[in-house]
């Protein structure tokens, strides 16, 4: 049977009501359009919209098109307004309207100290900042710096600190494709730093710290009490960490590049792996509720509970997030006995999400968490049904090894747009990872339930550091293989998203047996091409000299063609 694209929009609403949001945030983002005419452009469209229901079904049915438009303009107007409302600068009680030599800002640690090389670090909430002795209300985040002599071991997340030192606003190095800090601690509500000695800032006695966050911050504190004490070894330690609550601070760096250079970075990141199992899990626990039903509203509520307090342990990123607010409504669905659209719970996630956080567009994460669930979706059965498998065990390690690969396939123009490299390994190590990660992660779990019981700890302790260090080996030496890595690609937006457009139009072509979208393909395949041409006759031609700011450091790039010369510390070369 024909592919019904009206049947899909009718299955899927939210997708209707994304893409204009989408739009919004992007055209707000990137032309800064004064607050104003948003508003007039979405009262203006509500009233339409309000006046079509109002008119006999004949006329309604000959406006249908300005209907569809209006609610369209509602969308990207809102879109528009979120976006705007969400940058700090545009709050009217934002300290950096006011901020002056002289004044003593009161602020508030939002997170635990961080030990850096030569300080720590840790962001901050602005509570107010006193004036000639006249407290005014702002509102606003900052990182602060400390000096590593003399910091008192009682500064946590909660404390209150003041100081008159003048915060300077965060910049990007500016250098050419460098990461652009400036607008990633934007996106945060972080405008500013300070840098502070012991001399400059006075803690006081009294902590602003509300229910949640401190109730939060014990339990994290438990758990990584609980895996530093019986999990052996440091590199084992400090995945252990990243993997059940997302704490990286431990992580060895080292270990960390080998896992993005051979495609499971993802094992280390918190996000719909996890909390599925977690999903899983709380499931197969609860099941005995369901029997009784006095109390089977019982269990949609503590496994919805379950998700978010795991999502909230995980430090509450955007692809934890998105998995949270899919499985509520999953769960939600099943409590009412409504078995949802898949394309619509991912997209009502994306909705919600970005209704409340707008800037999570731009996140990584929250790009490669959508495109590699969608991929997923989409092609996991037709590459599943490549082979017909009939051996149960092999049947499920093909299974395994078949959403691996759908996983990519939508993933990988984005992951080399973000990070200009390609893991040629992948299956090897994600055959291993997965399983071996998702038993690491249930074993966590058991150790922090049976913790109290110290023989039994230790034991589970060591197991699980065994496995740990099986996975790291394991990726460690895929990664020594010859040509694991492609590395130097580069390409821009235009050409990701001409990728992205054939990617998806030949896929189109292949599971619904339709001409035009084989067309569709090979023409963006072709854009694709023309514009790496163009590209590649530019690189050519470029004659270049760079100088980059990198502080207390020498580095100049004399680029001609595709040759280029190095002029600068040699010590730069060892320092990524």
């Amino acid at each position: 049977m024909p592919y019904s694209p009206v049947a899909f929009w009718k299955k899927a609403p939210f997708i209707r009501l994304l893409i204009p949001l989408i739009i919004g945030i992007i055209i707000q983002w990137y032309l800064q359009i004064p607050v104003l005419t948003w508003i007039i452009i979405l009262s203006t469209a509500t009233l339409i919209t309000i006046s079509y229901s109002l008119l006999p079904f004949l006329k309604r049915f000959r406006l249908a098109g300005l209907n569809g438009i209006s609610i369209n303009a509602i969308f990207i107007a809102a879109g528009a307004i979120l976006t705007w409302q969400h940058d700090i600068r545009n709050q009217t009680e934002w300290f950096g309207n006011s901020i002056n030599q002289g004044q003593k800002m009161i602020v508030t640690l939002a997170e635990n100290p961080i030990q850096k090389t030569k300080s720590y670090k840790a962001e901050a909430e602005i509570n107010y900042i006193i004036e000639k002795g006249k407290p005014l209300n702002k509102k606003g985040r900052l990182i602060l710096y400390f000096s590593i002599d003399s910091f008192p071991s009682s500064l946590s997340q909660g404390s209150i600190i003041s100081f008159t030192k003048l915060p300077q606003p965060i910049k990007s190095t500016g250098n050419p494709g460098s990461f652009d800090y400036n607008r990633y601690c934007l996106f945060k509500g972080i405008t500013h730093q300070a840098y502070l000695t012991y001399k400059d800032y006075q803690v006081s006695d009294e902590r602003n710290e509300s229910f949640l966050p401190r109730f939060i911050n014990s339990i994290r504190k438990n758990v990584l009490a609980v895996l530093r004490k019986y999990i052996p070894g440091e590199k084992e330690k400090g995945l252990a960490e990243a993997l059940l609550i997302g704490y990286k601070d431990d992580l060895d760096k080292t270990l960390v590049q080998s896992y993005s250079n051979t495609g499971v970075v993802h094992i280390i990141a918190i996000s719909g792996l996890h909390l599925g199992l977690i999903y899983w899990l709380l499931v197969n626990l609860l099941k005995p509720l369901q029997r009784k039903k006095s109390i089977q509203w019982l269990r949609p509520v503590l496994i919805i509970a379950g998700l978010w307090l795991f999502s909230l342990l995980a430090g509450a990123q955007p692809s934890v997030l998105r998995s949270a607010v899919m499985f509520t409504c999953i769960v939600i669905g099943e409590g009412l006995n409504r078995k949802a659209s898949i394309y619509n719970s991912l997209a009502a996630s994306a909705f919600l999400l970005l209704c409340y956080n707008p800037f999570w567009l731009w996140d990584v994460g929250f790009q490669l968490s959508y495109a590699a669930v969608l991929s997923i979706v989409i092609f996991m059965q037709p590459v599943y049904n490549w082979f017909f498998i009939q051996n149960k065990s092999l049947d499920f390690l093909w299974k395994m090894t078949a959403v691996t690969i759908a996983a990519q396939i939508l993933t990988v123009p984005l992951s080399v747009f973000h990070f200009h490299q390609f893991p040629n390994y992948f299956l090897l190590t994600n055959f291993i990872a997965v399983p071996v990660s998702s038993l690491i992660l249930l074993g966590e779990i058991l150790l922090c339930i049976i913790s109290f019981i110290p023989a039994a700890a230790i034991i589970t302790g060591k197991i699980i550091s065994g496995m740990i260090w099986f996975m790291n080996t394991w990726i460690e030496r895929v990664e020594a293989l010859p040509f694991s890595l492609w590395d130097g690609l580069q390409v821009n937006l235009t050409q990701t998203l001409m990728l992205l457009l054939a990617t998806a139009f030949i896929s189109y072509w292949l599971l619904e047996k339709q001409k035009k979208g084989l067309i569709a393909g090979l023409i963006a395949l072709l854009g694709f091409v023309l514009l790496r041409t163009v590209s590649f006759t530019q690189a050519q031609q470029q004659q270049k000299l760079i100088v980059y700011n990198v502080p207390g450091k020498k580095a100049i790039d004399i680029i001609e063609g595709n040759k280029y010369h190095f002029i600068g510390d040699t010590s730069l070369y060892s320092d990524d």
